[in-house]
């Protein structure tokens, strides 16, 4: 579709991964981005030195004419901003939703009118181009509205194609995930620390052994098991390692980590995009 105008509904960490990808990978002009956040004018100044961009504190300007708003906002601040906006927009433009927890459903409700609605999970990896954003599509939307998406989020990292009730269950690994690989580095760090080894040492040893670790996994049809058997040898320093996390049965404690947090997920949309009963089909 053609696009002349993106409008950003939030100033958040990323609305602006999001906008420093579609700058540095030129798909759109930066006097085409307009962003509005209410709570926070020094962020909009921020964001207009740094990129460029344009930028107002009245979400009515910004989303008026736009071809694509992004909603970026917070969720629990949703109803509110979509309520304020809703008579500045129409069933002719395309929202993109970054809401956790929001339905493209209930954005239709409370907008008022059929608009196509694209509803994403990025993750905070989108700040270096990492991200593994995750995009299902509302029931006004077409395959140029899903091209669309997908080319800007394509910007941040790679991009799969989900179906919407699907989005609860990959958001615990999609958008939350990342939160557990930091837990894991944190973890190894402290005990860098309790080994007294060279933090600045430590920090570099640990990233590339990760990093290494995952472009094997990328690389090769082996499996995991396949993969640390092949470090493991019999009395050795990685046979003792495992042993402690069988001990403690850490495979289960990761898959009931991300259950958890998938039911979570599941528990939020369901808090926060309830629909009156007259209006559910």
């Amino acid at each position: 579709m053609a696009l002349k105008k993106l409008a950003f509904i939030g100033a958040g960490s990323m609305a602006e991964a999001i906008i420093s990808g579609l700058c540095q990978k030129k798909k759109l002009s930066p006097d085409q981005i307009y962003v509005a956040n209410r709570q926070d004018e020094s962020r909009l100044v921020e964001l207009k030195d740094k990129y460029g961009v344009q930028c107002h504190s009245l979400s009515a300007s910004v989303v008026k004419d736009a071809d694509v708003i992004i909603l970026a906002m917070k969720p629990s601040g949703a109803k509110e901003a979509l309520e304020s906006i809703s008579p500045f927009t129409s069933k002719h433009q395309l929202f993109i939703s970054v809401l956790a927890g929001i339905t493209t459903d209930y954005v239709s409700y409370i907008l008022g009118h059929k608009a196509p609605i694209v509803r994403v999970m990025p993750n905070t990896s989108a700040s270096v181009g990492s991200s593994t954003t995750i995009i299902a599509p509302g029931r006004y939307v077409k395959n140029e509205h899903l091209q669309t998406t997908a080319s800007f989020f394509e910007s941040v990292g790679i991009v799969k194609h989900v179906k919407e009730e699907e989005v609860d269950r990959l958001t615990a690994i999609a958008g939350s995930g990342p939160a557990y690989m930091y837990y894991f580095y944190e973890a190894m760090m402290n005990s860098l620390k309790e080994l007294k080894i060279d933090p600045e040492l430590g920090e570099e040893l640990v990233l590339q052994m990760m990093q290494g670790s995952i472009d094997l996994l990328k690389h090769t049809t082996e499996s995991p098991r396949e993969l640390y058997e092949k470090v493991r040898s019999p009395g050795g320093t990685t046979e003792a390692g495992l042993q402690v996390l069988a001990n403690h049965d850490l495979q289960r404690i990761v898959s009931n980590c991300i259950k958890r947090a998938a039911e979570r997920s599941q528990e939020i949309t369901k808090e926060m995009s309830t629909l009156p009963e007259n209006t559910r089909k």
